[in-house]
This record gives structure tokens, C-alpha cells and sequence, in this order.
């Protein structure tokens, strides 16, 4: 029992940051229509930017309280983060939205290798550590099996938790989110109402790149280190989630994040850790086959 509830608190922490991933690739395709397959590197270029951030903050600046460097560090890698995402829409998937299909897909592939091998150039191909932070334990339980919580685990939970329920109250109560809303249902009739769809589509990526930033620096946070390769595997996971649980559906994405760390963790504790991402892939196989449009996502119904 005490196994099953350290694995329930893993798979909950690894599931936020998947779940913070996933949105980013269920907002974009819910407004365009277009998986941004740079999106998992944007995420490794965020926690780039959150370790220099850190390491500028402790090393250079000498600020030696961790929650306001922290802090600073969430804050300026939702920025820059955004900012790099305004640019890749601009230059990259702008352009190309009234192409054929698979004209931004391509782009988007070769922003994402264009990110990766940048960041390869830039930092070098080996990994880079961050120096541990919020390292404390909470022991639930006592015995051989203790169930441990760390404050990092509650942090990467509470601020997921945060950032969802701030995210959406932006999508259900403001006007961005009213557009983003029209956008997703058909763009070329929210323009002729008015809805600058250009302005709207530009935010919907900043907005995901901050999540996905956010999402890099609890990565950090919680591994304590980072690779310029490690933008592949975590995003084909976030986006294997925003399937599972509809992509296009933003508790759906979350739902799924959940999901996919609680199939790995427990697979992994369970069975074999060399196995865990064929687990994971096997259940988003097995509900795609009875649910094709995943766990909350809604059947695509064809304007004529």
C-alpha cells in the first residue's frame, strides 16, 4: 500500500507537467487545426532558460533565497519562452497557414530541429545540472515503505493547479478568450465579426509557450537536469496525452497528462522501467480504437 501511494504522488507530479505540455499542442490545434511539433522543443528551450536564469540569479547576482529566485526564474522564462514563440509563429507557421496541410506541419519539424540543434551548438551535448532546491521531505507514513511528499512535488502540484484554473477563467470570462473560442468554431466568420484572428492566433501560442515554460522550469526543478534532446521525448508524451484526452479539449489535455505519468510511474514501478513508454502508448492505442476522438474530445463535424 505504501508503494501504490508513493507512486500515486510520482505519477501525479510527472502527469502536471505533462498535463502543462499538452495544452500547448491542444490550444494550437484547436484554433489552426495544426500540431506544432516544435512545441516539445520549446519546452526544452524553456528549461534552458530557466537554468540560466537560476544560475545568472545564485552565481552572478548572489540572491540566496530560493522561493523569490524561483519565482524570478518562472517569470522570466514565461517571457522570453513566449517571446520565441511570437517569433517561430510569425516567421514559420504564419505564412503557411493558407497552404496546404501539410506545409505547416513540415515547418513546424523543421523549427523543432532548428531549435534542437541550436540549443546543441549553443550549450553543448552534454547534460546540465541545476543546483537542488526545496530538497525537504513531508514522511506520511513511517515503516520500511515510507510514503514521502517533497516541497518541490507540492509545488509542481499547486502551481499546475494554478496556472489551470487561471487559464481557465482566461478562456471561459475575457474577451481573448471569447476570440480564441470564435477562432476554434470558424475563423473567417469571427473576422468578419470583428475578431482580429492574426492578434488572437499569436497570444494562443505565447499563452502555450508561458505553459510550456513554466512546464521546463518544474522540469528543472524536479529532475535537476536538462539535455538539448530532452524536448523529443517529453513531447511526444505531452502530445500523446492531448490525444488521449481529445485534443482540442483543454481539461482533456490535462486529463491526459495525468494519465500518461500514472501509466508510467506505475508500469515502472511495477513491471519494467524499460517498458513504461510502450505502456503508455498501448493504452492511447487501445482508446483511440473505442473512443477515436480520446477521452473528452468531441467527434470533428465537416462544414459543407
Amino acid at each position: 500500500m505504501e508503494n501504490f501511494l508513493q507512486q500515486l504522488i510520482n505519477g501525479l507530479t510527472l502527469g502536471s507537467i505533462y498535463g502543462l505540455i499538452a495544452i500547448g499542442y491542444t490550444m494550437v490545434f484547436g484554433i489552426i487545426g495544426m500540431v506544432n511539433f516544435a512545441h516539445g522543443d520549446v519546452f526544452m528551450l524553456s528549461a534552458f532558460i530557466a537554468l540560466l536564469v537560476f544560475l545568472i540569479l545564485t552565481q552572478l547576482v548572489g540572491l540566496a533565497y530560493p522561493p523569490l529566485a524561483f519565482l524570478i526564474v518562472l517569470l522570466a522564462a514565461m517571457a522570453f519562452t513566449g517571446l520565441w514563440s511570437w517569433a517561430i509563429e510569425r516567421v514559420a507557421y504564419r505564412p503557411l497557414r493558407g497552404s496546404f496541410r501539410l506545409a505547416p506541419l513540415i515547418s513546424a519539424i523543421g523549427m523543432s530541429i532548428l531549435l534542437s540543434n541550436f540549443v546543441q551548438v549553443a550549450q553543448g551535448p552534454r547534460n546540465k545540472t541545476v543546483p537542488p532546491m526545496f530538497t525537504d521531505l513531508i514522511r506520511l507514513t513511517d515503516g520500511p515503505l515510507s510514503v514521502t511528499l517533497s516541497y518541490k512535488q507540492i509545488l509542481i502540484m499547486a502551481v499546475t493547479a494554478a496556472l489551470l484554473l487561471g487559464f481557465w477563467f482566461l478562456v471561459q470570462k475575457t474577451a481573448l478568450g471569447r476570440a480564441q473560442r470564435a477562432c476554434s468554431q470558424d475563423r473567417k466568420m469571427a473576422a468578419l465579426l470583428g475578431v482580429d484572428v492574426d492578434r488572437t492566433i499569436s497570444l494562443t501560442f505565447v499563452i502555450g509557450a508561458a505553459l510550456a515554460a513554466v512546464a521546463g522550469a518544474l522540469y528543472i526543478l524536479y529532475y535537476g537536469v536538462v539535455n538539448f534532446s530532452d524536448g523529443f521525448t517529453p513531447g511526444v508524451k505531452a502530445f500523446t496525452a492531448a490525444v488521449l484526452g481529445g485534443i482540442g479539449s483543454l481539461p482533456g489535455a490535462v486529463i491526459g497528462g495525468l494519465l500518461i505519468g500514472l501509466i508510467e510511474t506505475f508500469w515502472a514501478a511495477y513491471f519494467s522501467s524499460d517498458y513504461k513508454d510502450v505502456a503508455a502508448f498501448s493504452v492511447l492505442a487501445v482508446t483511440l480504437v473505442f473512443m477515436p476522438s480520446g477521452l473528452l474530445g468531441r467527434p470533428e463535424v465537416e462544414k459543407v
